[in-house]
């Protein structure tokens, strides 16, 4: 996307349109301060607009004279803004027609319509931010969990800023140390033990002070991505084994309907709820059988479809009904995907062993019995859930830096070039070489924080925007 030049003012609303208490209109750019003169009338028209102090007045239409709203505006002067650019923001009442109308004033008035994003790019290429800043913006406010947002601030503070600029420092020293051994290589000649001994401690200290960093970064991704994006939960089972009382239980609602009939869900229901700060997508599906009917059978290939894109399953048993080939069916359904056990019913007398389980089912862990209508035993199993997929992500990442996909990309580049000028330095290589694996690392940190990046990269990253951000 072609993006008009800096010099350009631009305007959106930056609240969701609708009935609120506010709407926020933004402005920002050369002539951010001067539009909105045009349109502002303050009631103490004595004083002058001082910087980052709120004035009230009415919103006017310079033509009609008509007053449009009441309103409290902010007059906020480059470079302590957003943007670093003088900036303009309209408190006025929140509506489809006050927000459409004062908008309408700003356009007319000459400014122009910001694109998604426009406004957190702007901050980027004026150096209010760097880019892994930026993506920590859109990650703010998608975040759905408290830990989600937790990992968003530690990057919107600049913690990972902090991180990468230190791995360049070192890798800038690294090279330097290293070209000048290359220049003076045949001065040094009658030191060459001195001189290989120096030349593998600059090395030591990539690897030690970078690469091993970045390798445990990358290890984080997986359990980050648990963090950002929440899990998805897939309840299984033959029929009639308490599945839909089970998501109505794990929701707290009445989201399913129960009924005794076997079959009863035809279709995937799903929901959300929070698990330890974390948000958990669950989903109800059609219970596995041998002789399902053509709907089941639509059903039925949904819950498997299901099961391929879900971070684990909880398998349901009645336990108070023999096992049967239908269960056999659901463990094969299973495949690979990670499993809970879940043997409900065990408020009535059972029908089979919990330990014919192993047996019967090789690899799985230990059944938790239950019964899903006990608040109590499903407070233990969600306890059991945080306990096997949250806490641990929690922990390895409460103070730590996790990548996100794209930050994840580069960073195993980055990793890869520096093993390969691991792999020459143990073949004597030239240093040549060994500086240019370094250099190719440089430049795929200096990316991570926007210092080398293209149009198209900032298009996908900043489109992601809302108009106003």
């Amino acid at each position: 996307m072609d993006f008009e030049p800096l010099r350009d003012t631009i305007c959106a609303i930056a609240t969701p349109v609708g009935e609120a208490g506010i709407g926020l209109i933004r402005l920002s750019g050369p002539e951010a301060i001067e539009t909105a003169r045009k349109i502002f009338r303050p009631k103490d028209r004595d004083s002058g607009p001082r910087s980052h102090m709120l004035r009230y007045g009415w919103i006017v239409d310079p033509v009609s004279g008509e007053e449009v709203d009441q309103v409290l505006t902010c007059f906020m002067a480059a470079p302590r803004t957003y943007t670093r650019e003088d900036v303009v923001e309209i408190n006025c009442h929140s509506g489809y027609a006050v927000l459409d109308r004062i908008l309408g004033l700003l356009l007319g008035a000459g400014v122009r319509l910001a694109r998604p994003g426009e406004f957190t790019r702007r901050a980027f290429l004026n150096g209010r931010i760097d880019l892994s800043q930026a993506e920590a913006v859109i990650e703010t406010i998608r975040s759905r969990s408290d830990q989600g947002l937790m990992l968003a601030n530690r990057h919107l503070r600049g913690d990972f800023r902090q991180l990468v600029e230190s791995w360049l420092e070192i890798l800038s020293e690294a090279q330097a140390g290293l070209e000048a051994l290359i220049d003076f290589s045949d001065d040094l000649a009658e030191e060459a033990e001195q001189e290989q001994l120096l030349y593998e401690s600059l090395c030591r200290k990539v690897f030690e002070e970078v690469a091993e960093p970045i390798r445990s970064a990358l290890e984080r991704f997986e359990q980050g991505r648990v963090l950002r994006e929440g899990l998805t939960f897939v309840l299984v089972g033959k029929p009639n084994v308490g599945k839909s009382s089970m998501l109505n239980s794990l929701l707290g609602k009445d989201r399913a309907i129960v009924s005794a009939a076997p079959g009863t869900t035809r279709d995937v229901i799903e929901d959300m709820f929070l698990l330890g700060g974390v948000q958990v997508r669950l989903l109800d599906t059609a219970g596995i059988r041998a002789k399902p009917d053509e709907i089941e059978s639509l059903g039925i290939e949904m819950t498997i479809r299901s099961l391929s894109h879900a971070d684990a399953a909880l398998w349901m048993l009645d336990r108070s009904r023999p096992l049967c080939e239908e269960d056999q069916g659901v463990f094969e359904a299973l495949g690979d995907t990670p499993c809970v056990v879940v043997l409900n019913k065990s408020d009535l007398p059972a029908a089979f062993p919990a330990e014919s389980l192993e047996n019967r089912f090789p690899g799985l862990s230990p059944a938790i019995a239950m019964s899903v209508h006990n608040p109590r035993e499903v407070q233990r199993l969600k306890a059991h859930l945080a306990e096997t997929f949250i806490n641990r992500p929690v922990h390895n990442c409460r103070s730590q830096i996790v990548p996100n996909l794209r930050q994840k990309e580069c960073l195993e580049k980055a990793l890869d070039s520096l093993l390969k000028a691991g792999r020459l330095l143990g073949e004597k290589a030239f240093g040549e070489l060994i500086s240019f694996e370094i250099e190719l690392a440089r430049k795929q940190l200096e990316t991570i924080l926007g210092r080398s990046h293209d149009v198209d990269l900032l298009d996908r990253i900043f489109l992601r925007f809302c108009v106003g951000k």
